[in-house]
């Protein structure tokens, strides 16, 4: 029973930060103060389009079970990206994204324990 409430626990958490994380990536690619931030820093806007877009697609991959490993780790190397880009420009609000990182981390965590403990089960055999 405590298992089966871990992993609905962990699924809870994927799909919310998932949908979290591509509402957030629609609106950063839309909304309009990323584009200021982007115009006052001198960036260039292909930059705020590629990390946007790179979001949205980790976020959906992320989303789906079969793809999660590779979202978790492209989410991750978006997030690293986005809190570079923040701290170079002197931007020090970034504990949404270290937060966000945190989550697919524990979601990658108990992806891999799980995967061991079915490894080791069938070794067993």
């Amino acid at each position: 029973m405590r298992r089966a409430r871990k992993e609905i626990a962990i699924v809870i958490l994927r799909l919310v930060l998932g949908l979290v994380v591509l509402a957030q990536s629609f609106i950063f690619l839309f909304g309009g103060d990323s584009a200021r931030f982007f115009a006052r820093n001198g960036l260039p806007e292909a930059i705020r389009l590629i990390l946007g877009w790179s979001e949205v697609v980790a976020a959906i991959l992320f989303l789906l079970p079969p793809t999660l490993m590779v979202g978790a780790w492209f989410l991750l190397a978006t997030f690293a990206g986005a809190i570079s880009l923040h701290l170079m420009h002197g931007q020090l609000e970034v504990g949404g994204l270290l937060v966000y990182s945190a989550a697919v981390l524990v979601v990658l965590a108990f992806r891999n324990s799980r995967s061991a403990k079915i490894g080791e089960s069938f070794s067993q055999r």
